[in-house]
């Protein structure tokens, strides 16, 4: 539409410019010209056509300002379409190589008539020719911010992908003590920082989301109530935000009295340009951090940033494929063994209900049959339930206890008594993760195994401490099945994992009571 717009205007200039039709000419070999270059197949034949556009744009200019009272501007306009059409489909190298075209030849068609020496021409030349170039280019630039960028093909970011988490898990098995928790990194820095600067407490946070940090090590002989708010007036939240060593007379401690004399210290852990953390130290007297020290602890603390770094991502990596295989596991379990559970409990309802009368026998062990399989189908849901449980990102680790611990007792009749005391400070989310599935696991031998009637579930998180117990009035370990064994096991591996304490014991007036604890402690391994 836009040939034909700027066909029919030439055309319109040429015959009130030389008032000859015969000069109309030049208007239909463009209009042919411009079938070549609308075609699609062969690819060669649209190229082609431009060419000829280009060419017969050259001519038809230089014949049309011979001519008396005709100019080349009526023409040269057309030069717009095949240069600046190439550019739109992201060929400026085309686009520019028809401009060079388009230059030789108006010089070559002008030059037997004279017309290089024709200011006018060569002015009406120079401009259509700077126009048409200069908006391929735009037009160019325009597509390239516009477009989407394509998606990789074929298998290389699986392939690419795979190798990287195959190197990933090779350096893990060489790292000093084969180790990438994030925990564990972090009290060994607590522990270096503590030879080369007076520490009386420190602790390593780092970010969890909504505008929060996360204690992952602490070095104190009692807890603190570090500030984790990065929206407080506090020396940490400067620290995060000018990424720069900060030094302050006052703790970071919400409930630090402010009668003793303090000396802080907050240094950012950085990767690039990236803040991963922060490395927190304070001492009960003043001045203890001059700029010598304040050098040599930055200086450690960049060290200790990539080794940091490297362990956050690993527990990104294993919490993201942790979690896609319960989710995974959790769709299987719900489209393939409950839907046909459930199926099979139809047909034992419509098997019952055809029965004759005198079927005494037959009929009460198909009634003992639909009740097994209605147990078994209660299962599977607190299954599913269990693993498509997540502690949630607002909500805290005591609400995700205190929903599943309800559930749990609703389906199986059991007392539930909640006690639950959390602060606003959050645990690391893989950290908060474990406990969750300790706990969750905890509960579940208590419904299967224990034959309880009540159950007391307690939750105290005040990070870095925590502790998560579990306690019901049933028959006590002794009398639990072998396969509660197994979730005992489970138990312990999770609670080893977070550096956590499992602690299983009879409780005095019968039951058992399971708990994690979880704290830390001013040196590596008391617990």
């Amino acid at each position: 539409m836009l040939r034909l717009a700027l066909l029919t205007l030439i055309a319109a200039l040429t015959i009130a410019a030389t008032h000859d039709v015969s000069a109309l000419i030049w208007v239909a070999l463009l209009g042919a010209a411009s079938l070549a270059a609308w075609a699609g197949r062969p690819p060669i034949l649209p190229t082609l056509g431009r060419v000829a556009e280009v060419l017969l744009t050259a001519l038809g200019a230089s014949s049309v300002a011979t001519e008396p009272g005709g100019a080349a501007s009526t023409i040269l306009p057309y030069l717009t379409i095949p240069i600046v059409v190439p550019a739109i489909e992201g060929r400026i190298k085309e686009s520019m190589a028809l401009v060079a075209l388009g230059a030789v030849a108006l010089a070559a068609a002008g030059a037997p008539d004279g017309l290089l020496s024709d200011p006018s021409y060569l002015l009406f030349c120079a401009e259509w020719l700077a126009i048409a170039g200069l908006l391929a280019g735009f037009v160019y630039a325009v597509r390239r911010l516009l477009a989407p960028e394509a998606p990789p093909a074929g298998p290389a970011p699986y392939a690419e992908a795979t190798r990287l988490l195959t190197q990933l898990r090779t350096v893990a098995r060489q790292l000093p003590g084969a180790t990438l928790d994030p925990g564990s990194i972090s009290e060994h820095l607590l522990e270096d920082v503590r030879r080369i600067a007076p520490v009386d407490r420190a602790a390593v946070l780092s970010a969890s989301g909504g505008g929060r940090l996360v204690v992952l090590a602490q070095l104190a002989p009692d807890r603190v109530d570090w500030e984790t708010s990065l929206d407080a007036d506090s020396a940490i939240a400067d620290a995060w935000a000018a990424q720069q060593a900060q030094v302050a007379a006052r703790s970071q401690a919400r409930t630090a009295s402010s009668d003793t004399p303090v000396s802080t210290l907050v240094v950012p852990l950085l990767s690039g340009v990236r803040t991963i953390g922060l490395l927190t130290l304070e001492v009960d007297r003043a001045g203890a951090y001059p700029p010598a020290v304040v050098s040599a602890v930055t200086e450690l603390a960049s060290a200790g940033a990539l080794r940091l770094e490297a362990a956050l991502l690993f527990d990104d990596v294993r919490s993201i494929a942790t979690n896609e295989e319960r989710q995974r596991l959790a769709r299987e379990i719900h489209d393939g063994v409950a839907q046909e559970l459930v199926m099979v409990g139809y047909g034992i309802d419509n098997t019952l209900a055809t029965l004759p009368e005198d079927a005494k026998e037959s009929a009460a062990e198909l009634r003992a049959l639909r009740q097994e399989v209605t147990r078994v189908i209660t299962e599977l849901r607190l299954s599913l339930f269990e693993l498509r449980s997540e502690v949630d990102r607002h909500g805290g680790l005591a609400a995700a206890i205190a929903e599943y611990a309800r559930a749990v007792g609703s389906s199986a009749g059991l007392r539930v008594h909640l006690s639950l005391d959390e602060t606003s400070a959050r645990l690391p989310a893989a950290t908060e993760a474990e406990l969750l599935r300790i706990a969750q696991e905890a509960i579940t031998n208590a419904r299967k195994h224990a034959n309880a009637s009540n159950l007391w579930v307690t939750c105290e998180v005040d990070p870095p401490y925590a502790r998560i117990e579990v306690s019901d009035d049933g028959a006590g370990m002794s009398s639990h099945r072998s396969d509660g064994r197994y979730g005992l096991a489970i138990m312990a591996e999770r609670a080893e994992r977070i550096r956590g304490q499992l602690e299983i014991t009879p409780r005095a007036s019968g039951g058992t009571s399971v708990a994690v604890v979880l704290s830390a402690s001013p040196r590596r391994g008391s617990l």
